[in-house]
């Protein structure tokens, strides 16, 4: 008798007023099961984490990099370019280091720690909270580490241009790094 509907958008309690069509305009796929055989977020890409340089290579950086679990893994390596995959356990750091005749560009994709940089071993002037997705750039000749401050490893990726290390290099573990880095 009574006319209670709501021209508001909404009914009491949630029902929305829109047209039953305007389900259909959930394209491209309304239904969970028909869903396309490849769909992006329901797929996960493995890389073989092996040195594919010099030859043309693409990658899922992202997916690679946090597939990676050893503390560095050359990705890709060529006459001018290095890219690596690094995992710095929590409570680790890279170590302190200094490359004098190169530029090393770090991405991380991963965990959160703190970047500290300066001209002199002893006096690390420039420190930055880093966490994902953020990116910063080691220039030739300073004394660089990035040290783990969060609950979870950093998951990162470098870049070296020339080269830092051998083709095909895998360390398994931070003392392997130490390690052959002494015998160079």
């Amino acid at each position: 008798m009574y006319n209670t509907y709501n021209y508001y958008p909404y009914h009491y309690p949630y029902y929305v007023n829109t047209s039953i069509y305007n389900f259909y305009r959930a394209y491209p796929y309304p239904y969970l099961i028909n869903t396309p055989i490849y769909n992006p977020s329901h797929w996960r890409e493995f890389t073989q984490l092996k040195d594919y340089g010099p030859n043309p290579f693409a990658v899922n950086i992202e997916e690679a990099t946090r597939q990676n679990n050893t503390f560095r893994t050359a990705l890709w390596t060529g006459n001018h370019l290095q890219l690596t995959l690094m995992n710095i356990n929590v409570g680790e750091d890279i170590g302190l280091e200094i490359h004098p005749d190169l530029d090393q560009f770090i991405c991380i994709e991963e965990g959160e720690g703190l970047v500290k940089m300066g001209d002199e071993k002893n006096r690390l002037d420039f420190q930055a909270k880093v966490y994902d997705d953020f990116a910063f750039i080691i220039p030739a000749g300073k004394w660089h580490n990035l040290i783990n401050t969060g609950y979870k490893p950093i998951k990162l990726y470098s870049i070296y241009a020339p080269p830092q290390h051998p083709h095909g290099t895998v360390h398994e573990t931070k003392a392997d790094a130490e390690a052959a880095e002494e015998s160079h």
